[in-house]
């Protein structure tokens, strides 16, 4: 007889939990869903930023780097042309004709050089570019977005 009054008194609580439990409105639901989407919109927003103010700050490291590679390459052609007029005057000389062509190899390696870093340079000026219109993209967004504050969440009772 305890049994039965202990399972019978268990089951009509486990009814009236079941019965008296709270919904949350679709406006709340809704709201908290844009919320959401803000903060991702939000976390984006500041991950690009901080790797726009990363890329920013070496742009003046890549300058320096393509203007010495730059100086390089025209040092290298003016020895290059030196050695070719060396050799020009004597054209029979192997030792000159051996400086001339590591003197031409030297000015074609540094060339080389000189063009990779300009296009790193214009690379890394394409990537600013393009990350400050993804910002301005993110901040319109959040923007057009309702405020964070979240309206009272009404509990309507079943």
């Amino acid at each position: 007889m305890k049994i039965k009054y202990i399972l019978s008194t268990a089951i009509v609580l486990i009814i009236s939990i079941s019965l008296s439990a709270q919904l949350v409105s679709k406006d709340s639901i809704n709201s908290l869903k844009q919320q959401k989407e803000a903060l991702k919109i939000g976390k984006e927003l500041n991950d690009k930023k901080l790797k726009l103010a990363a890329l920013q700050n070496s742009v003046e490291k890549k300058t320096q780097e393509q203007q010495n590679a730059a100086q390089q390459a025209q040092n290298a052609a003016s020895d290059n042309s030196t050695a070719a007029n060396n050799l020009n005057g004597n054209v029979q000389d192997e030792k000159l004709a051996k400086q001339a062509s590591k003197k031409a190899n030297n000015a074609k390696n540094s060339a080389n050089k000189a063009r990779k870093a300009g296009k790193d340079l214009e690379k890394l000026n394409n990537n600013i570019e393009k990350l400050q219109k993804q910002i301005a993209e993110d901040e319109s967004k959040l923007a057009a977005m309702p405020s964070l504050v979240a309206p009272p969440i009404t509990i309507t009772q079943q």
